[in-house]
């Protein structure tokens, strides 16, 4: 499996029988091997997870399906792709062909859309989009109590479905201050994974350091990649 950080929440994974892209904007792509399936994901529609330029990337693949959150209105897609679009609401489960197989379970996020696990070929990977605890210094501690409940209750969805990731593609976002970390280290409490690429960090490359120098991450910072540059790679 090879996992390229593109810019931001976006990341393209390249596995033996599929190509899978997460939360594209902007940014150069890798060459996309076009004897495999492509899968062109958006978690939701806010404008740093979704463009309306994915839809220019036929010009460099031949067999390309988008797997778009409910939440992003069909008018944002053109109608000459209409046929090639799913939708996905949150606890919505998708069987594809593609890959020789794909399985697609999408989770409520606690901000807009949704979250991907896609399981392929005997590997398992999890993009969360802006499913996270998003706790922050300026709310109430009842809005920050129920953001955390909600976000429990979807990891613990999570784990009962999947309990062996391979891949988690969490975010890790320093404007939450002193709470950066919470939605990292929850998950790998509640569901855990083998590898854990944070994104979302603004490009804020050295917040990851950071998580990994935390006493509280001591049981998992050997799991966190350290990604120092958009276009990095990894093989796992």
């Amino acid at each position: 499996m090879k996992i390229t950080y593109i810019y931001h929440s976006c990341f393209l994974v390249e596995l033996e029988q599929i190509l899978l892209l997460f939360d594209y904007i902007k940014g150069p792509l890798p060459p996309l091997d076009d004897g495999k399936d492509l899968l062109v994901f958006a978690s939701h529609r806010h404008e740093d997870h979704f463009s309306p330029s994915i839809f220019k990337l036929e010009n460099r693949h031949p067999r390309i399906r988008y797997i778009l959150s409910d939440d992003i209105w069909q008018n944002r897609v053109p109608e000459k792709y209409f046929s090639c679009t799913e939708y996905m609401d949150p606890g919505a489960v998708l069987e594809l062909k593609e890959g020789g197989g794909t399985r697609i379970t999408a989770f409520q996020s606690t901000d807009e859309g949704v979250a991907f696990l896609v399981e392929n070929g005997g590997s398992s990977l999890y993009h969360a989009g802006d499913l996270n605890n998003w706790i922050w210094n300026g709310e109430t501690k009842a809005w920050n109590n129920n953001m955390r409940a909600n976000y429990r209750r979807e990891l613990e969805k999570l784990r009962d479905c999947q309990k062996d990731l391979d891949v988690a593609m969490l975010p890790l976002d320093g404007r939450q201050e002193e709470w950066f970390y919470l939605g990292i280290h929850e998950f790998m409490e509640t569901v855990g994974a083998k590898n854990v690429f944070p994104m979302h960090f603004w490009g804020d490359f050295g917040i990851i350091e950071r998580l990994k120098a935390l006493e509280c991450a001591s049981a998992y910072r050997d799991k966190v990649m350290v990604i120092h540059r958009e276009g990095e790679s990894f093989v796992i």
